[in-house]
């Protein structure tokens, strides 16, 4: 299943596994993942509105039109059924209508991070064999004739502006081109196990993985943590800042409303806490999804003092630590407490979260209905109540493999539609699980899973860096950030101009998030007794550079 080869990847989860059965979910067999969007015109919602931007609102019956348009307008391509397409856009209508009529016509898009250099754009268009892209035009210059000339794309579909120079391949103004299409499709035969859409990971030990997410694992996702945790209604406006490539982003912008009628808040470019809180006042979400890094900048903005959030009933985060400062800080400010979850790509959103009735702040929660858990020892034997273990889990919206990577699927998908998830847990007896640490030391630096070591090789790289260590430390408030420890070559010298100058080389050699917060500049660098650098020693420095 993980050899490249277009043929079925199925759910492998057994049929009588326990998790399905615990929130009544049942999937026709042929099924195809666009329902979620379109079963709202059989709702009689043509008229309400599906998403809220700054620039317009767009009605369920418009997103569903938009979305057939862009499903016939790829198969005039003569896109055959499994091909993949590469999207990198931002978070506007165009991106669910995009998605959603790619999966409509049976096509595989990808969700791709909007700030991923050129090297892992070629990456992901050779890893996919992707016939056909649709981006957003200040996106067009990463796709130059080094770029695309080894791979299989033929065709570019620009949105949102115009493309200089002379691209390699095809470029088509998609914004014009999909309005010639008929505004009707039905959807492909697919099965409910049928590839849908693949997501990557950061690329944090290596490249990038290509996650396989199936035809079914959406509705899943809105059964288990829509349906139980959120609560969520049609009456509901969703405002997710995670964008929508990211896997928390995705359902909750997109997979969460869409399936109860629900609209949605999008926000393109980067989520300042100006155009946060604008949002937040003019569309009156009832649903906020946030990170722990951007619930501390709000915080910390002057214009926090007179904010209104007095819409919104539910404040939401995940994806790293959320510290009891900010949670106290946030609750004391608007009345709101803010419900701590976490979840991972490869199982598509949240299977542990806390709720407004049941929670432990600095806990991830308890498990989200729909989903089995199991803590073991690194052997894979399991560990009593209250003791350390490395975390499985189990349910329908587990990828199946990871795409051309037979040796990380072997190791993350195991027997029986078990994920091991390589997290560090501890379950306390009312059942709470927090987060402990990976087996693999990778830490979570503003949502973004970070390798230090990977930091260090490039920051090698440099002519002025003679030696250097990278660490993961925790602030003060629990969040983690990165901190590179330098020894400078002869001719170079400590300053803010050379610490600019290292982090934006990070930021152009890797992606921009991965760049170290702090670098401290010294002399030497402690060692063990085996000439190894002494990295415990190094944490016992004080955090500020």
């Amino acid at each position: 299943m993980t050899d490249g080869i277009d043929h079925a990847i199925v759910d492998h989860v057994p049929d009588d596994a326990p998790c399905a059965h615990e929130i009544g979910f049942e999937i026709a067999t042929r099924y195809n993942a666009s329902e979620i969007l379109f079963d709202n015109l059989g709702a009689g919602r043509a008229d309400k509105v599906a998403i809220y931007t700054a620039t317009g609102n767009t009605s369920y019956g418009e997103l569903c039109a938009r979305a057939a348009q862009c499903g016939n307008a790829l198969a005039s391509l003569g896109l055959r059924r499994g091909d993949r397409v590469l999207l990198l856009l931002n978070d506007t209508a165009s991106y669910p209508a995009v998605f959603f009529g790619a999966v409509r016509a049976g096509f595989v898009p990808m969700l791709i991070n909007t700030l991923s250099p050129k090297d892992l754009i070629g990456f992901y268009l050779q890893d996919s064999a992707a016939p056909v892209a649709v981006i957003d035009a200040e996106y067009a210059d990463l796709f130059d004739r080094e770029t695309v000339g080894p791979t299989q794309l033929h065709t570019l579909v620009v949105l949102n502006g115009e493309v200089a120079g002379e691209p390699p391949v095809k470029v088509i103004d998609g914004d014009r081109w999909f309005s010639q299409f008929p505004a009707e499709l039905d959807a492909a035969p697919t099965s409910r196990d049928d590839m849908a859409f693949w997501m990557y990971s950061s690329g944090s030990t290596g490249r990038p993985k290509g996650i396989v997410h199936l035809q079914h694992d959406m509705a899943y996702t809105a059964d288990s943590f829509g349906r139980h945790i959120l609560g969520i209604t049609e009456r509901d406006i969703c405002f997710s800042v995670p964008k929508i490539f990211f896997a928390y982003g995705f359902g909750n912008s997109i997979t969460f409303p869409f399936s109860v009628g629900a609209s949605t808040v999008l926000l393109a470019g980067r989520p300042e806490p100006v155009g946060v809180l604008d949002m937040i006042e003019r569309f009156k979400p009832t649903l906020f999804f946030g990170l722990p890094t951007l619930y501390n900048a709000l915080l910390h903005h002057p214009r926090i003092e007179t904010a209104d959030l007095s819409s919104v009933r539910l404040c939401l985060s995940a994806a790293e630590v959320l510290s009891q400062d900010i949670f106290n800080d946030w609750k004391r400010r608007f009345g709101l407490e803010i419900v701590e979850g976490l979840g991972s790509t490869e199982v598509l959103h949240i299977y542990l979260s806390n709720t407004r009735e049941q929670k432990k702040t600095g806990t991830a929660g308890k498990r989200v209905p729909g989903y089995e858990i199991r803590l073991t020892t690194p052997e894979g034997n399991p560990v009593t109540q209250g003791e350390e273990g490395v975390m499985w889990v189990r349910g329908h919206s587990n990828a199946p493999c990871y795409w051309n990577r037979t040796d990380k699927t072997e190791q993350t998908m195991r027997e029986e539609g078990w994920i091991w998830t390589g997290d560090r847990l501890v379950e306390d007896a009312d059942g709470f699980f927090t987060f402990v640490g990976r087996v693999d030391d990778l830490i979570k630096v503003s949502g973004q899973w970070i390798y230090p070591v990977e930091i260090e090789l490039c920051l090698s790289d440099h002519p002025a860096v003679r030696e250097c260590a990278v660490l993961g430390l925790e602030l003060p408030d629990r969040r983690m950030t990165t901190k590179a420890f330098v020894i400078l070559r002869d001719g170079h010298a400590a300053s803010d101009v050379l610490t600019r100058e290292l982090q934006d080389h990070v930021k152009s050699k890797l992606l921009p998030y991965k760049y170290p917060r702090l670098i401290e500049y010294r002399s030497d660098l402690p060692k063990t007794g085996t000439g190894k650098i002494d990295r415990q020693q190094l944490r016992s420095a004080p955090l500020v550079a």
